[in-house]
């Protein structure tokens, strides 16, 4: 193995990303070594790309990014006592936190305030090789593929939001067909819903969605009005669940105003600025509200593998499949808009 790796950088606090070659990372001795096999394109790392005022904030110079990733373990570090092999194909929670926090010690390690960012404030897995904490690695099931593990990481924010309310039997409203919006709404017809509408702007997406969540009810609101797509879904009163996976302040309203009496609404997506919202109406509809943040560890994790197992397919919501050295197409793919995971594969640069 030699001491160098292709990685793909933030070198410099500006529009876009470097492929560089970097030093082969060392496993700390509570760490292990990955050969990364499959990454996969995050709305964070679009963030990241685009050096927006959230980046500028975060990110550090220089920087790996990525954190969506698959692969295998190649060094262990000393101090390591849980019982993971060399070879053994993995991916890993990219929260990186301190164990010794107030909310780690009390077992909500997803809460800690200190968490860094694999890919983020940590140096990331756009990279032939990644270091992790072993507290972090996930073991993979030899019937997930490199492919569906490196979307790991997201689908397990579409299962958490998901899993904030009862959906069994329930009317749910899933608002943005982004990747992780369908990958909710999927989860959702898995949990038992009786009805799940999901809404965007994006006809090439809520097509996606109709593939990848058979079953579901797409709107695309620019030209239906949900409130007609309810009357045809026979629901007199309102939706039970609202999950907001896009940010938009007009999805956020949509939410308040077609939620029943005692609706809960979770929220995922994050405003691009601060939103003025009529309180009142969410008072007087005693509605519930919970922000989400990341997946809870590692619950989340063996909820996501047990869906896959059980039958739920993410398979066609990979669009586009590429080797790292063409990562502009897919940086410019996830920014059009007209596609759904794109995912480079690291073990192949063409």
């Amino acid at each position: 193995m030699t001491d160098t790796m292709k990685a793909l950088a933030k070198m410099k606090p500006e529009i876009g990303l470097e492929l560089i070659d970097a030093p082969i990372p060392e496993a700390g001795p509570e760490d292990v070594l990955i050969r990364v096999h499959r990454t996969a394109v995050c709305g964070t790392d679009i963030h990241i790309w685009n050096w927006d005022e959230w980046s500028q904030k975060n990110v550090p110079t220089p920087m790996i990014t990525g954190h969506e990733f698959s692969g295998e373990i190649v060094a262990i570090g000393k101090d390591v006592n849980r019982p993971l092999k060399i070879g053994q194909r993995v991916s890993a929670e990219g929260h990186v936190i301190d164990l010794n926090s107030e909310a780690a010690r009390a077992g909500h390690f997803h809460l800690d305030p200190h968490t860094r960012g694999i890919g983020v404030n940590r140096q990331g897995a756009f990279a032939e090789f990644v270091v992790a904490p072993a507290f972090n690695v996930i073991e993979l099931p030899d019937d997930v593929s490199d492919e569906i593990a490196s979307m790991l990481d997201p689908f397990g924010n579409a299962v958490h939001t998901a899993q904030q309310f009862d959906l069994l039997g329930e009317d749910v409203l899933v608002t943005g067909a982004g990747p992780i919006g369908i990958m909710a709404a999927a989860v959702a017809r898995h949990a038992g819903a009786r009805t799940v509408v999901l809404t965007d702007i994006n006809d090439y997406r809520l097509d996606l969605g109709n593939k990848v969540a058979p079953g579901v009810r797409t709107v695309n609101t620019s030209r239906e009005d949900l409130r007609d797509v309810m009357k045809e879904l026979g629901l007199k009163v309102g939706f039970d669940v609202a999950l907001e996976m896009s940010g938009s302040p007009i999805a956020f309203k949509q939410c308040v105003d077609t939620l029943i009496m005692g609706g809960g609404m979770a929220m995922l997506g994050i405003p691009s600025k601060p939103m003025e919202t009529d309180w009142g109406t969410i008072i007087l509809k005693a509605l519930t509200i919970k922000g989400v943040y990341g997946r809870e560890m590692f619950t989340t994790w063996r909820k996501m593998l047990g869906l896959l197992k059980a039958g739920l397919d993410l398979e066609p919501l990979i669009t586009h499949r590429m080797g790292y050295s063409q990562y502009r197409d897919g940086f410019e793919a996830m920014k059009s808009g007209q596609s759904g995971k794109v995912v480079l594969n690291w073990q192949d640069a063409a």
